[in-house]
């Protein structure tokens, strides 16, 4: 529940401090004195979007913060899926600069925006005129119906296998489009590949061919160099080989005489080996050289074959030719695959519907058996608030699987003896909105685990005995949740346990707006003033005594 509310800098509000009852507190004021204006605080501490607009002094930063005891809700899991710390005691703060900055912190540890709402949400729920808007929404009812139920463990069963059903949905919906277009693209593909394939890349090394090209197209010149190499060598009266065995026998005959030329001796006769090895290579490669125009013709065939290829594919050597070939080789085998995988996918996202139907029925079948009790229920309840002919109608056709269930529901509502049950956008008046919203959540404040509900006017359109049975509605649900509810009725205002007073007090440069807990005469000049305007006479006073001591308080006076 919440334990302490302060708000710093925020519209009318300089300085405002709360520390609710943990039961009824009534909230009432004069009309602009600012107690919606808390109620937009509360909202941005619960994530709500910030308006630097909304600065009491555009020169500091506003500051709401909210304690919180939390010790009995069981939120350690949201805590862990968000990364944070969990405590007993919990803190939200709202920080918006002067810039229009926003900040939120949970425990000090800053947190996004959708992590305060996720955490808010379990915290806070407040019910506005715009909650009563929704009520004529279809499915804001059927959720309502759902939790009136105990239908949202089932619910979510149900959810997630819709979800699963639609992800397979927009998977082969997907993979049906990717098969339009493969199959638009099959035969350039295959054309292409089969160019590749048919130039048997991998048997090819275009280094080699470019090389035995040259060579073929100069072997005239190629033959009489090396005719004119083993000349020098070998052949030659003064060739190198004979040249240097003279010299190698010269350095033989003086060898005994020292060591040096002995060594010398030895080098001189390994050249000499080695020379005659080369003059031998050079006489081999003499004699294999022959011009062969064929061959020249054949390898500048196979060269063009890749040349054309690579400037085809925009590619400048043969290992990216193969890269080339290897991508249209998978793209065409996948387009040839993705029937299999089609059919697969369309067997599962045919048995996630059955899965969704089945499940979706099982919890149709479970929602209708809880409608009369609802009407029932409901129906009594607008009874003892002032609507004895009030009936309700749970009106149910069945749908197509959507995110809800396979459910169309409509609430139906009048008010009036004999009347046909309508929507409730055309049967219900603002009060009678008012009324029905408060009745539901009466019903609902047993299954739902909102610690804190606060309630902006929800009394709008009622009084006199209808007044009193409205708070004592509002006492009984302040036995399992804290409620904060704003009103203009003296009956609600005695109905609290606590009773906190907005008003605002004018300086000489603004107004400003404050709040202060009222003590027991306070409560009865208050109410008496509600009761009969700025000058309650005596019997108004007595009348605020009366509505008051119905929760048996001591009074004074």
């Amino acid at each position: 529940m919440l334990v302490d509310l302060r708000i710093k800098n925020y519209a009318l509000i300089e300085q405002l401090e709360l520390r609710p009852s943990a039961l009824l507190n009534i909230i009432t004021g004069e009309t602009g004195a600012g107690k919606s204006i808390m109620l937009g605080a509360i909202g941005l501490l619960l994530g709500n979007r910030a308006d630097s607009k909304m600065l009491f002094d555009t020169q500091r930063k506003c500051v709401i913060e909210g304690q919180f005891d939390i010790s009995t809700y069981h939120l350690q899991d949201i805590f862990e899926s968000e990364d944070l710390d969990y405590d007993a005691q919990c803190i939200l703060r709202r920080e918006i600069s002067p810039t229009g900055k926003s900040r939120a912190f949970v425990n000090d540890t800053p947190v996004t925006l959708d992590a305060l709402r996720k955490i808010g949400a379990n915290l806070m729920d407040i019910h506005s005129q715009h909650d009563t808007l929704l009520l004529g929404d279809a499915v804001f009812q059927l959720n309502l119906l759902d939790l009136y139920a105990g239908l949202v463990p089932a619910r979510g069963q149900y959810s997630n296998a819709y979800r699963q059903y639609r992800k397979l949905e927009a998977d082969l919906k997907a993979l049906e489009n990717q098969v339009v277009q493969a199959n638009k693209e099959l035969d350039y593909h295959s054309f292409l590949l089969g160019e590749l394939e048919e130039a048997r890349l991998d048997s090819e090394n275009q280094e080699e061919l470019e090389q035995e090209v040259k060579q073929l197209e100069h072997a005239e010149e190629i033959k009489y160099k090396l005719t004119q190499t083993l000349h020098s060598l070998s052949e030659s009266e003064y060739c190198a080989t004979g040249s240097m065995k003279d010299a190698a026998t010269m350095l033989g005959q003086i060898a005994g005489y020292a060591d040096q030329f002995q060594s010398l001796k030895a080098r001189l006769d390994s050249c000499l080996i080695e020379l005659h090895d080369i003059a031998d290579e050079v006489e081999a490669a003499e004699r294999r050289t022959e011009g062969d125009p064929a061959r020249i013709d054949e390898l500048q065939g196979r060269l063009n074959v890749l040349y054309n290829l690579q400037r085809k594919h925009q590619v400048r050597d043969l290992e990216a030719l193969i890269i080339v070939r290897d991508e249209l080789r998978r793209k065409v085998s996948s387009v040839l695959n993705l029937d299999k995988e089609i059919t697969r996918l369309r067997k599962d996202t045919e048995g996630a519907l059955a899965t969704v139907k089945r499940q979706g029925a099982k919890l149709s079948e479970s929602r209708q058996k809880s409608f009369p009790k609802f009407e029932k229920e409901l129906g009594a309840l607008l009874a003892e608030l002032g609507m004895p002919h009030a009936r309700i109608v749970v009106q149910h056709a069945a749908g197509e699987p959507a995110a809800s269930g396979l459910d169309v529901v409509s609430i139906l509502f009048t008010a009036n003896k004999g009347a046909q049950p309508q929507t409730l956008s055309k049967a219900a008046s603002g009060g009678e909105f008012s009324r029905l919203m408060l009745c539901i959540k009466y019903m609902l404040a047993d299954k739902t685990a909102l610690p804190t509900i606060v309630f902006d006017e929800i009394d709008t359109g009622i009084s006199g005995e209808i007044a009193v049975k409205v708070g004592r509605m509002m006492q009984q649900m302040a036995k399992k949740h804290q409620l904060i509810a704003i009103s203009h009725l003296p009956q609600m205002a005695a109905a609290g346990d606590a009773h906190y007073f907005v008003y605002k007090e004018d300086r000489a440069d603004r107004t400003v707006s404050r709040i202060r807990a009222l003590s027991t005469e306070e409560r009865i000049r208050e109410i008496a003033h509600m009761i009969a305007g700025a000058k309650p006479s005596e019997n108004a006073f007595q009348s605020a005594r009366e509505l008051l001591a119905m929760r048996g308080e001591e009074l004074v006076g």
